[in-house]
């Protein structure tokens, strides 16, 4: 069981890496690294599954999270 939970928690940081260096863009305005999860259903279900490791993200390196696009 033990494994299995820590198998768990490995694939929920490793997915959000994955997830991170594939949707992060610089915003020209603040020049500041963001996550950007795509609007819609989806994104919305991956920004709550991932908000705690975004909280860590953003105290470690500084870098924001939102959903959509800057406007």
């Amino acid at each position: 069981m033990k494994k299995f939970l820590v198998l768990l928690f490995l694939i929920y940081v490793g997915g959000y890496i994955g997830f991170r260096q594939s949707f992060s863009e610089v915003w020209e305005k603040d020049k500041a690294s963001y996550v950007i999860f795509p609007e819609g259903d989806v994104g919305h279900a991956l920004y709550y599954l991932w908000r705690p490791m975004s909280y860590i993200d953003g105290q470690l390196t500084g870098r924001g999270a939102h959903i959509g696009p800057h406007r």
